[in-house]
């Protein structure tokens, strides 16, 4: 169940959402103003992946 972070177009609200369902994501609405005009953000994640240099202490 992933956690989308939207914007509302109307007034500018950015807020998150857990969504259970892809029929949850089309009922979402701004908390703010309640409309349903509201887009899905591009979201930064991190990224762990294997390289040749050597971790940390304690990571793995």
């Amino acid at each position: 169940m992933p956690i989308y972070e939207y914007k509302c177009d109307i007034c500018g609200q950015v807020f998150e959402k857990l969504i259970f369902s892809s029929g949850d994501e089309k009922k979402t609405l701004c908390p703010k103003c309640g409309d349903k005009k509201v887009r899905r953000l591009m979201s930064a994640t991190g990224i762990l992946g294997t390289s040749c240099a050597k971790a940390p202490r304690g990571f793995s």
